[in-house]
């Protein structure tokens, strides 16, 4: 059975997780300049400020990647851009963390996602900036064999504990977390099996009681 505790400790970076060890530090990185920041200031920390303090973690990690091939261009979505990877088992994908209110929001997500689905997990590779500042994540490449019914999605979730709130969006009660956009360009099927490709977990206050 698996208890809120395994997860508190992938996202404080006190257990592994595939993958995990540059979003952790990342992380924590981030969690601790917002707390310092919050203290010297004594005001709403911003995503804006948030995001100059994780470009300076880059800069000083050396993890700025200086050019995307657009000939490998795939397609995109309101979150990302997809691209072909030089290892043709894995694609590239460029997220702007748009859907969550902080980039640290985006890396636990990232965790979640790689302790629920290992074989599908994110690898981070570094950052690119041009209109907006990317995140540059590596992943196995899914081929869909047949259409996604959804309502196979929506068993699977309620035997693992997630509940239907509307549409493709979910709810984990006892975990405190919510797991979004579920629809079937999201959740692929390659010879009968479920593929969570594209995830968009939050954690919830709750998560951390």
């Amino acid at each position: 059975m698996l208890s809120k505790n395994e997860l508190q400790n992938v996202i404080s970076g006190n257990a592994e997780v595939r993958h995990g060890k540059n979003i952790q530090s990342i992380s924590n990185y981030l969690t601790r300049k917002k707390v310092t920041s919050q203290k010297v200031e004594e005001s709403e920390f911003l995503k804006n400020e948030e995001a100059k303090i994780l470009i300076e973690f880059i800069h000083e990690n050396k993890l700025w990647i200086d050019s995307i091939d657009e000939s490998k261009y795939i397609s995109e979505g309101a979150e990302q851009k997809v691209y072909e990877c030089e290892d043709y088992n894995y694609i590239l994908k460029l997220n702007d963390s748009i859907f969550y209110e902080f980039w640290l929001d985006y890396f636990h997500s990232l965790l979640l996602h790689n302790f629920f689905f290992p074989h599908l997990a994110y690898e981070l590779i570094g950052f690119y900036k041009k209109e907006s500042l990317f995140a540059v994540v590596k992943q196995p490449y899914v081929i869909s064999t047949e259409p996604t019914n959804l309502e196979n999605v929506k068993v699977f979730l309620a035997e693992n504990g997630f509940i239907n709130k509307k549409n493709n969006d979910y709810f984990n009660p006892e975990l405190g977390i919510i797991l979004e956009d579920l629809h079937d360009e999201n959740v692929l099927t390659e010879h009968g099996a479920l593929q969570f490709i594209d995830t968009v977990f939050y954690l919830t206050p709750s998560f951390f009681n």
